[in-house]
């Protein structure tokens, strides 16, 4: 541990030193790392970080935008509200890919054709984010991430907003990062459930890692491409690829609606629709107390109604009136579904709903007839 903490402080001091007085030479270099997937949730997207080497002096650091500290007082709730701080840090080439040789998540490093002017400006710029105000920003899932700021850092430099998203602009956002759940089932109905209707806009801005490495691929600067060199750092294993598991799919899903419509206890139909109704107020709370964007004009209540809480209370009329309510919201949810790539998962609860709700009315119908 001593060990480790005076290997950290030399570090430290070595960096200090560098970056506060001696220029980068003449054989410094600017690189750009993309990494690759890992199986946490906060790592599904992969990961950006930028390096600065200058071998004449003997510097070679990593700036990491994508650093945050579990440790954080109520750290959920911060992450769920939207203002949970992340920050940038330094450490050496070195241990930063060990980290994935040990996670056996792939590092591509892209070598960028900047002057050592611009070169300078870059270190300077990140320099200065370590040790001012711009150590910390609050996360955001598309506008402010990892990719985002060494993207901004990068155009900065630069002086103009260069670096542009060359990828497909055409599809939404939600489009663009359903499949990376596809081996994650619940991850993905999770994510999908919560996300509201600005994740179904045009996906104009470039903010995933594998965006960013594409649109350096594409750069030319001065007539010239503005990466020089590609190499893949580390390689990455297929972990990721796992194999079908009942449980963690569709089928699942669709089989435990099934057995509860199939049930017919008005019981289990209540305690079904409470649960959801329950979703349905967490998601417009959410919606109304988070600063993510993402979270906003959720329509999934319309599927998870926050009616359904107090529909088992209700007799009469009110029920009558609550059930037709609720039916004539889950035919508009279905509509605002076409054409969302979320809508198969989304299927067993609509038609469990509409069925349940369908029959509730059936047999408020029956007892009327049979009372008058």
């Amino acid at each position: 541990m001593i060990k480790k903490l005076l290997l950290a402080l030399f570090l430290f001091l070595q960096f200090f030193a560098f970056s506060q007085y001696k220029p980068l030479s003449e054989k410094a270099t600017v690189s750009v790392f993309t990494c690759g997937r890992g199986n946490e949730l906060y790592s599904t997207f992969g990961h950006t970080a930028i390096r600065i080497k200058d071998s004449e002096n003997f510097f070679d650091v990593v700036y990491n935008y994508g650093a945050f500290d579990f440790r954080t007082e109520n750290f959920y709730l911060k992450f769920v509200k939207g203002d949970l701080q992340y920050f940038i840090n330094a450490t050496s080439y070195e241990d930063f890919v060990f980290e994935y040789q040990m996670d056996q998540r792939e590092v591509v490093e892209q070598t960028l054709n900047l002057s050592l002017e611009k070169k300078q400006q870059l270190f300077e710029l990140l320099t200065n984010s370590l040790s001012s105000e711009e150590s910390h920003y609050t996360y955001k899932f598309i506008d402010r991430n990892c990719t985002t700021k060494v993207l901004d850092k990068i155009n900065e430099s630069i002086g103009k907003p260069f670096l542009q998203k060359v990828d497909d602009k055409t599809i939404t956002y939600r489009e663009l990062f359903y499949p990376y759940f596809d081996n994650y089932f619940w991850y993905k109905l999770g994510i999908n459930i919560i996300f509201g209707a600005k994740t179904d806009a045009k996906a104009e801005k470039l903010f995933l890692p594998v965006e960013l490495m594409n649109s350096l691929d594409k750069a030319i600067v001065g007539g010239k491409p503005l990466v020089t060199k590609k190499e893949i750092l580390v390689k990455g294993s297929n972990k990721l690829e796992s194999e079908f598991s009942f449980l963690n799919s569709i089928y699942f899903i669709a089989l435990l609606l099934f057995i509860i419509v199939i049930l017919r206890k008005r019981f289990v139909y209540f305690s079904y629709l409470f649960v959801l109704g329950l979703l349905g107020v967490f998601f417009c709370f959410v919606g109304l107390y988070s600063f993510h964007e993402e979270l906003l004009w959720n329509y999934n209540a319309l599927l998870f109604n926050p009616l359904f809480v107090i529909l088992p209370f209700l007799r009469g009329k009110w029920f009558k009136n609550f059930c037709i309510t609720s039916f004539v919201m889950l035919v508009i949810y279905s509509v605002v579904m076409i054409g969302k790539p979320h809508l198969p998962l989304m299927i067993p609860f609509i038609l469990a709903n509409g069925f349940i709700l369908f029959r509730f009315l059936k047999q408020y119908k029956k007892v009327q007839n049979e009372n008058f």
